[in-house]
């Protein structure tokens, strides 16, 4: 499923060929939203935004299109009558005169009034987007302190969108490993550097990770190891799947384990503790 970074990497494309290009022409062939086609058709793309791992079309005349991928959703922007992907299912289309925007796939698809956008039922449960320019070390480390999260492991919490949105299951790996910090640590057992270690870890991968296509080590670094022939998945992230391969800092071989249901990977020297 895609993350926080990617969805808001989304965004930004979409917002550059859709806002302010003039009318839209739409096609929404998601039955559960169809009505949308025809109160969205002609109307002009205002803005395009994301909280965590959903994507929101804000439209003139007070009306956004919300999407979340969930696992087979993904967006197609194309030069005008450009062909379709083939074998998926397309579910919206938005075009303007110099470029069309293409949703396949996606099954959680709706229109809603902008204004009562703070009253839908999964957005308002959302913790703060780890990429909102707004979230710093002091406002992330604060929400650490909540009790309501101090008994909560790590591992857990990670992938909590009501904690913090935008966070997913490479981005859990990554910034407790940048962290040094075990998976199975609760939250209320760390000392207040700790914390902020690891919430400038959880902010600054994320920004790395959305900047970078996805790379969270050093970009210098990833880059100097595809350039000696790793592959991009093996010199993208510092931990996440690369079981049974070398720690880039100690050397101790990457271990694989199942902690919330997902897949977790860590280096059990580097995060003994």
């Amino acid at each position: 499923m895609p993350e926080g970074p990617e969805i808001h990497r989304v965004a930004n494309q979409l917002a550059d060929v859709l806002v302010d290009q003039g009318p839209c022409e739409v096609r929404v062939l998601y039955p559960p939203a169809a009505h949308a086609e025809q109160i969205l058709q002609g109307r002009r793309v205002t803005s395009v935004t994301s909280h965590g791992k959903a994507l929101l079309i804000h439209f003139e005349e007070g009306q956004t299109l919300y999407s979340h991928n969930q696992l087979y959703g993904i967006w197609q922007i194309t030069e005008p009558r450009a062909p379709m992907l083939p074998n998926r299912r397309l579910r919206v289309e938005l075009a303007t005169n110099t470029a069309t925007a293409r949703l396949y796939s996606a099954t959680d698809i709706e229109l809603w009034d902008t204004a009562a956008l703070r009253c839908h039922p999964f957005l308002s449960r959302l913790g703060p987007d780890i990429l909102n320019p707004e979230l710093d070390v002091p406002s992330l480390n604060a929400r650490f302190q909540r009790p309501r999260f101090a008994k909560r492991s790590l591992q857990s919490l990670f992938l909590d969108q009501t904690f913090v949105a935008g966070l997913g299951n490479y981005l859990r790996s990554e910034i407790l490993f940048e962290a040094r910090l075990h998976p199975a640590t609760k939250l209320g057992q760390l000392n207040p550097e700790a914390r902020r270690k690891l919430a400038r870890a959880s902010l600054n991968l994320a920004a790395r990770s959305r900047m970078h296509q996805g790379i969270t080590r050093p970009i210098q670094e990833a880059k100097r190891a595809m350039r000696l022939g790793v592959d991009y998945e093996d010199a993208r992230f510092w931990v996440f799947d690369r079981e049974a391969l070398p720690c880039y800092t100690c050397g101790t071989v990457i271990e694989r384990l199942t902690a919330a249901g997902r897949r977790l990977y860590l280096c059990p020297l580097c995060q003994s503790q």
